[in-house]
C-alpha cells in the first residue's frame, strides 16, 4: 500500500491512471480531476479491458456527458492522427513511448467502443441502479416495464397520500390519536413542513420501518433510544414529583421562611410561592406545578437559575442554598423525564402518520408502475445485499465488470457506497480476484468540496470506505495507492494564496482541513496575473424623512444595501467589459468571463439581474427558475385560462396586452370603456366588425377556442408557439421579440411539462393548468453549456464543477443556517428519527443530535466558501451588504477578512466615481501585479474615463437654454384656459362623447368623396361601441353634414384642406423674440387666402365672437402672425369650431388685432 504522492503533478496523474492499481485520489479544486478520470478510462482501454467491463459512476448527468465526450473525442483523434502525433499523445498519457503494437491497438479503440454492447458505462449512480433493476426485475421485486418518475410527480403522489391519511384519520382511532398528538404542538403551516420533511427523508423512514419489522418495532426503538418508558405519562411524572415522600419538607419549609424574611426583591415572592405550594394538597400541587418550577428553573429553557436566594437569606440561613439547589436538581431531572416523554411520544405519533403516508404513497406508485429516485438506490442496494439473490446477481455482473470508477466520492451517501461496496467486494478475494488480470476500484473526490449534505452526503463515510478497500487490497496482496493532487491548473497564485490564508485560521479550517494538516495549493500558473479584493460592506443608507400622511403620489426610491451593492457590481462589470484585457487569453473581458456567486437565491439575486439588465449588460439570469413565475409562461397560462373561460375580462385583457396580440393601453381602453354589462370578449367581437386589428385578434382567439376542447395541451401550446399570431410572427418569435432570448428556456420547459402531464393523466387543458398551479416547478438551467456571452448569476451549489476568469462573491454576510434544503426539523441519531415540537421539550438525546447536525451544517458552510473561492481563475472579488445588525463572526466575509489580514494589503475603495449611490471604505487586496491590471479603485479614474469620469464641463456653470429650446414642445398658454363643462348635460346625454365624435368626424370625413360622407358618417355613429340610438345618430349626422356642406366654408373641408398642421416660429412679444410651437386643427391655403380653423371641445360656447375667451383669441392672433410671415400677400381668415354645437364662429380681423402680442 502506498500513501505518498509525487510532487510532479503529471507523474501523480499518471500514477492515478495506472490500470493495474486501485487508487484513491484526493483532488483539490482545479487539479485536473476530470482529466484523471478520462486518462484512467483511456489507459484501461489501452491495457486491453473491454469497454463494457468498465463502470464509471458520476454525480450528475452533465458530468457523465462531459467525460463520455472527452473519451470519445480523444479516441477519435487517435484514429485519424498521424503516427508522430499519436505517439506524442500516448507518450504524454503513459509517460513512455508506445511501440508499434500499441499504436495499432490505439487506432482500433474508437471502433471497439462504438461496437461494444451498451457502449462505455459512464453514468450516474441512479442510471446504473435503474439499469440494474431493469436487468433483474424479478430478483428485485420490481414489475417489468416499471418507469422512474420525476420529482414533481413524486411530490404529487406524496401530497395525495398525505391528504388520504388526514381523511382516514377521521375513522381510524390510532391515526386520529397520532394526528391529535402532533397538531397539539404545532400550527397548520408547520404541519405541512413537517410532513414535507418525512417526504424528503422517505427512504430513511422506509428503511427504519423495514429494519424494525414494522411500525411497532420502530416506535419501540424510538422509546429505547430516548430512554423513556413507553407506559409512563407526563401526569405520572408530575404526580410523583409532588408527593411528600419525594420532598425535603422540613428543609424546604425552613428555606421558605428564610426567603420570606429576606430583603431581596425576589426573595419574598419566591418564599411565598414555595410556602403556598408546600401547604397545598396533592391536587393543588399538580395544578400549580409550573409555577413551582419557576422558583427554581428558568421559564424559557427550564435550566436552574443562577441565584436562588440573595445574600441576606444566605447570611441568615447558610444551608438554604444547598436545600434549594438540591430541589432544583430534583426538578431538573423531573423536567428531563418530561422532555423524554414529550419527544418520544411526539416522534412516535409522527412515525405513525409517516408510516401511513408512506404506505399510501407506495400503493400509488405500484398502481402507476413507478419508482422514485430513492427507490432506485434502496432497491438496488437490497438486491445486492440479499443473501438469496446476491450470489446470482454478482455472478451475472462479474462477467461484465472488472473496473469501477467513482467520481465526486465526497458527495456519495451511505446507501450509494453500500452498492459500490457490494459490487467491488469480490475484486479482492476468492475467484473474483482473477489471475489473468487485476480488477481495480478507483475513486476521486475532495472532502473540502463536500457540500451536498441535504442529499445525505457525508465525507466521513467516504473515508471509511477508503480504509475498507485499502485493507481489502492489502490483504489480497494487490497494489493500493492514495494520491493527493494539490496542484491547481485553474487559479492564479493570488487566488490560491488567499484561499490558503483563509483556511489557515482556526475558525475557518474546521470541517475543511484536518487539524493536523496545513492547506497548501501548488500553483501551476506561476507568474500569471491575478487579483483578490475584499470590498467594504455596503451599509444601509440614511432613509429620507417622509412627511406624515403625505399622499403616495411619487414612487419611493429603493435604497436598501442589496440594491446599492447590485448597482455597484453592475457598473463595475460594465466598466470591465471591452475595456480590460485578460492576460491569460489576451482578449478583452467579455460578459461570459464573469460569474456572480451567491449562497442562496435571496433578493440580492433579483437585484443583481435587474441592475445588469438596466445598464445593458448581457446576463443569463439565475441558474434555477420557478417556471410559473416567468413572464413568457405567465402569458401562455393567461391565454389558456381565457380559452377555458372567455368571459373572464381580466384574463382577456392580459392576453390582449401580451406579446401574442400586442394591444397597447389605448387599444384596451377603447375596447373596455363604457361597455356596460357586456364582457370584454363580447365587446371585441362587436368591435371586430369595424376595426381590422380587432378583427385579427378576435379571429385568432376564436380559432383557438374552437380547438381548445379537442386537442391535448401540448399540441395546443405547440401550435400557439409555432403558428403565426396576430403580430404575423410565430408565437415564439413574438414572445422573444417582447421578452428577449431569456424567454426561450421557460417556453421549452413549459412544453416539456405539458408532455410530462399527458404521460400521467388524461390530457385536458383544465387539468393541465390545475396540475401546473398545484406546485412550483423549478427548472435547472444549464448555464455551463450556454454559448451566449452573458454574465452568469448562480448559487455555489449550481457552480460546482464550473469556473470563470472573474468571480464575484456577492452574498457573504448570511450566517450558517437554512441551507439549500432548509434547516431540518427532524434529527437523526443512529438511524432513528427524533422530533421535539419545541426546544423546551427536547430530550437530551435529541438535543445532542440537533447540536451535531448544526455543527455539521457549520462545517459545510465553510466548505461551501472553499468551493466558491476556487471557482475563480484570475480574479476574485468578495463583497456584501450589511443591514442593521452586525455580520456573524464566522460569516464568509469575516473569514476572508481574517485571511487577507495575514497576507493582503489594506486598501481604500472609492466607488463614488462609478455611481452616486456608491460608498467609500477600507478593504483589502492581494495581487500578482501586472501593468495592465488595474484594481477596482483605480478603475474609477482610468478605465471609466470614457463613460463615467466627470469631464471638465461638469464643473462649469450650465449655459443658458437655447432658443428655440431643444427639443421643441407645444407652447404653453400665458393665461388660464376656461374650465371644461360637465361631460353629462341635463338630459343625460354624454356631451363629452358627443363632442369627441364630432371632432373625430370633422377630421375623417373631409378625406372622403362628398357624396359618400353622409353614409360613412352614419355607419361610424351606428357602431355599437358608441352606444347611440337612432335619433342621436340622425341628429349628429345632420349637424356634422351641415358644417361640412356649408357654402361659406366648403373650402375648409375640401380635398385641399389639411388636418393637424404643426406650426413653429419666432414671434415678437413687446420687443422680446420668443419661439412658439402649436398645432392647427384645420388649414386651407389658396391663391388668395389662408384659412385656419381650431376645434374647441367640452368648452362653453360664447354667444358672440367678441365674448370668446382671450386665450383663444390670442392663440388665433399668434397663428396669424406665423402664417402671415409665410404668406404675407394673402388674406388671413380664422374661425373657431365649437364641436358641441356644432357651431362655426368666424373671428374678424379687429378682434385679432386687439389680441396680437406685439400690440
Amino acid at each position: 500500500m502506498n500513501d505518498t504522492s509525487p510532487t510532479d503533478p503529471n507523474v501523480a496523474q499518471r500514477q492515478a491512471a495506472d490500470p493495474n492499481t486501485s487508487v484513491w485520489v484526493s483532488a483539490s479544486a482545479g487539479s485536473g480531476k476530470t482529466k484523471v478520470l478520462t486518462d484512467r478510462v483511456l489507459t484501461l482501454l489501452l491495457n486491453g479491458t473491454l469497454p463494457h467491463r468498465i463502470l464509471c459512476l458520476t454525480f450528475t448527468k452533465a458530468a457523465a456527458a462531459e467525460m463520455s465526450n472527452r473519451v470519445r473525442r480523444e479516441l477519435a483523434y487517435w484514429t485519424v492522427d498521424s503516427d508522430a502525433g499519436l505517439a506524442d499523445r500516448l507518450t504524454r498519457l503513459l509517460g513512455r513511448s508506445p511501440d508499434v503494437a500499441m499504436l495499432t491497438a490505439a487506432r482500433q479503440l474508437f471502433a471497439r467502443v462504438l461496437d461494444a454492447p451498451g457502449g462505455l458505462k459512464i453514468q450516474t449512480i441512479h442510471s446504473f441502479c435503474e439499469s440494474l433493476l431493469a436487468r433483474f426485475p424479478l430478483e428485485s421485486g420490481v414489475t417489468p416495464q416499471t418507469q422512474v418518475m420525476d420529482e414533481r410527480r413524486a411530490a404529487e403522489l406524496m401530497r395525495t397520500a398525505r391528504d388520504a391519511v388526514l381523511v382516514a384519520a377521521r375513522g381510524i382511532p390510532v391515526l386520529a390519536e397520532a394526528l391529535s398528538e402532533v397538531t397539539s404542538h404545532i400550527q397548520e403551516e408547520q404541519f405541512t413542513h413537517l410532513m414535507g420533511a418525512i417526504a424528503r427523508d422517505r427512504g430513511r423512514f422506509s428503511e427504519l420501518l423495514s429494519h424494525a419489522s414494522g411500525l411497532a418495532g420502530a416506535e419501540q426503538m424510538v422509546f429505547a433510544k430516548i430512554g423513556a418508558p413507553s407506559d409512563l405519562t407526563i401526569d405520572d411524572v408530575i404526580g410523583a414529583a409532588c408527593r411528600d415522600a419525594e420532598l425535603d419538607l422540613d428543609g424546604l419549609r425552613k428555606a421558605a421562611k428564610a426567603l420570606l424574611e429576606g430583603t431581596g426583591k425576589t426573595d419574598k415572592s419566591s418564599g411565598q410561592a414555595l410556602a403556598d405550594w408546600l401547604a397545598a394538597s396533592q391536587a393543588q400541587r399538580i395544578a400549580t406545578f409550573d409555577a413551582y418550577l419557576d422558583v427554581y428553573l428558568r421559564k424559557a429553557d427550564r435550566l436552574p437559575r443562577s441565584r436562588l436566594a440573595t445574600k441576606s437569606v444566605l447570611n441568615a440561613m447558610p444551608e438554604a442554598d444547598d436545600i434549594l439547589r438540591d430541589e432544583a436538581e430534583r426538578l431538573l431531572q423531573c423536567c428531563e423525564t418530561i422532555r423524554d416523554i414529550v419527544t418520544a411520544r411526539s416522534t412516535s405519533a409522527l412515525l405513525r402518520l409517516g408510516a401511513a403516508m408512506l404506505h399510501e404513497y407506495d400503493v400509488a406508485k405500484s398502481s402507476e408502475m413507478r419508482l422514485d429516485y430513492d427507490d432506485l438506490i434502496y432497491r438496488a442496494r437490497n438486491l445486492l445485499a440479499s443473501e438469496d439473490m446476491t450470489p446470482w446477481v454478482l455472478f451475472k455482473l462479474d462477467g461484465g465488470l472488472d473496473h469501477i470508477l467513482i467520481d465526486e466520492s465526497q458527495d456519495t451517501n451511505r446507501e450509494q457506497w453500500e452498492i459500490v461496496r457490494a459490487l467491488a467486494e469480490e475484486f479482492f478475494s476468492g475467484e473474483g480476484a482473477r489471475e489473468d488480470m487485476t480488477r481495480t476500484i478507483f475513486s476521486v473526490g475532495d472532502n473540502k468540496q463536500s457540500i451536498f449534505s441535504f442529499q445525505r452526503a457525508d465525507p466521513s463515510i467516504g473515508e471509511g470506505m477508503r480504509a475498507h478497500f485499502a485493507a481489502r487490497a492489502d490483504a489480497a496482496g494487490q497494489t493500493w495507492r492514495s494520491i493527493q493532487l494539490d496542484t491547481s491548473f485553474r487559479s492564479t497564485e493570488a487566488v490560491l494564496a488567499v484561499v490558503d490564508a483563509v483556511f489557515e485560521g482556526t475558525d475557518a479550517r474546521s470541517g475543511v482541513v484536518p487539524a493536523d494538516t496545513q492547506l497548501r495549493h501548488n500553483v501551476h500558473r506561476t507568474g500569471a496575473e491575478g487579483r483578490v479584493e475584499l470590498w467594504p460592506l455596503a451599509e444601509p443608507a440614511e432613509a429620507e424623512e417622509v412627511t406624515p400622511w403625505a399622499p403616495p403620489l411619487a414612487r419611493q426610491r429603493t435604497d436598501d444595501p442589496e440594491s446599492r451593492l447590485a448597482g455597484v457590481i453592475a457598473k463595475q462589470i460594465k466598466a470591465w467589459i471591452g475595456r480590460e484585457t485578460l492576460a491569460a487569453t489576451g482578449q478583452p473581458v467579455c460578459a461570459g468571463d464573469i460569474m456572480i456567486l451567491v449562497r442562496r437565491r435571496r433578493r440580492i439575486v433579483d437585484r443583481l439581474v435587474r441592475a445588469l439588465k438596466e445598464i445593458g449588460v448581457p446576463v443569463a439570469g439565475v441558474d434555477r427558475l420557478v417556471l410559473t413565475e416567468q413572464l413568457a409562461v405567465m402569458d401562455l397560462m393567461a391565454l389558456a385560462n381565457f380559452l377555458l373561460l372567455p368571459d373572464d375580462d381580466l384574463t382577456l385583457a392580459t392576453v390582449l396586452k401580451g406579446p401574442l396580440i400586442g394591444f397597447d393601453d389605448e387599444d384596451l381602453f377603447a375596447l373596455s370603456y363604457d361597455r356596460g354589462a357586456h364582457s370584454l370578449w363580447r365587446r371585441l367581437i362587436v368591435a371586430s366588425a369595424e376595426d381590422p386589428r380587432m378583427a385579427a385578434a378576435r379571429n385568432w382567439l376564436a380559432a383557438l377556442l374552437a380547438r381548445a376542447d379537442f386537442i391535448p395541451p401540448y399540441e395546443l401550446l405547440a401550435d400557439i408557439l409555432t403558428r403565426p399570431s396576430v403580430t404575423d410572427k410565430s408565437g415564439r418569435q413574438s414572445m422573444i421579440a417582447r421578452l428577449g432570448l431569456e424567454a426561450e428556456d421557460p417556453l421549452d420547459e413549459f412544453l416539456n411539462l405539458a408532455l410530462s402531464y399527458e404521460q400521467t393523466a388524461v390530457p385536458s387543458l383544465q387539468g393541465f393548468l390545475h396540475w401546473v398551479g398545484a406546485e412550483d416547478t423549478e427548472v435547472k438551467r444549464d448555464l455551463e453549456q450556454s454559448d451566449r456571452d452573458e454574465v452568469r448569476v448562480m448559487t455555489v451549489h449550481g457552480a460546482k464543477g464550473l469556473q470563470a476568469p472573474i468571480v464575484i462573491l456577492a452574498d457573504t454576510i448570511s450566517a450558517p443556517g437554512g441551507g439549500t434544503g432548509g434547516r431540518p426539523v427532524i434529527y437523526w441519531a443512529d438511524g432513528i428519527p427524533l422530533w421535539a415540537p419545541r426546544r423546551a421539550m427536547e430530550a437530551a438525546v435529541a438535543r445532542t443530535a440537533r447540536e451535531a447536525a448544526m455543527q455539521a451544517e457549520t462545517e459545510e458552510y465553510k466548505r461551501l466558501l472553499y468551493v466558491a473561492m476556487t471557482r475563480a481563475e484570475d480574479r476574485l472579488y468578495i463583497c456584501g451588504a450589511r443591514r442593521s445588525s452586525e455580520p456573524a463572526p464566522n460569516c464568509w466575509y469575516n473569514l476572508v477578512l481574517a485571511g487577507l489580514k495575514r497576507i493582503g494589503e489594506p486598501h481604500e475603495f472609492d466607488f463614488s466615481h462609478i455611481t452616486p449611490d456608491a460608498w467609500i471604505g477600507d478593504g483589502y487586496a492581494m495581487a500578482t501585479h501586472h501593468p495592465d491590471v488595474p484594481d477596482s479603485s483605480k478603475t474609477s479614474d482610468a478605465v471609466l474615463s470614457e463613460s463615467v469620469k466627470l469631464l471638465e464641463w461638469a464643473h462649469q456653470a450650465a449655459p443658458e437654454e437655447p432658443t428655440p429650446p431643444q427639443p421643441l414642445a407645444p407652447t404653453r398658454a400665458s393665461t388660464q384656459e376656461p374650465s371644461v363643462r360637465s361631460p353629462i348635460d341635463v338630459s343625460g346625454t354624454n356631451r363629452f362623447r358627443r363632442g369627441l365624435l364630432v371632432h373625430r368626424l370633422l377630421e375623417l370625413l373631409p378625406t372622403a368623396a362628398p357624396d359618400q360622407r353622409g353614409e360613412i358618417c352614419r355607419k361610424f355613429l351606428a357602431h355599437p361601441l358608441h352606444k347611440l340610438v337612432d335619433d342621436d345618430i340622425k341628429a349628429l349626422t345632420i349637424e356634422v353634414m351641415n358644417v361640412l356642406e356649408h357654402p361659406e366654408f366648403e373650402v375648409i373641408f375640401g380635398a385641399d384642406s389639411r388636418a393637424e398642421v404643426a406650426l413653429t416660429g419666432n414671434v415678437s412679444f413687446g420687443g422680446d423674440i420668443e419661439t412658439v410651437s402649436g398645432q392647427v386643427d384645420r388649414l386651407v391655403v389658396t391663391d388668395e387666402e389662408v384659412f385656419v380653423v381650431d376645434y374647441k371641445t367640452m368648452r362653453p360656447i360664447p354667444p358672440a365672437a367678441d365674448q370668446v375667451p382671450q386665450i383663444y383669441l390670442r392663440q388665433m392672433a399668434i397663428y396669424r402672425m406665423l402664417l402671415s410671415a409665410v404668406w404675407p400677400e394673402r388674406k388671413f381668415c380664422a374661425a373657431l369650431l365649437w364641436t358641441e354645437g356644432p357651431i362655426l364662429m368666424p373671428i374678424c380681423d379687429g378682434l385679432l388685432d386687439r389680441h396680437t402680442p406685439a400690440s
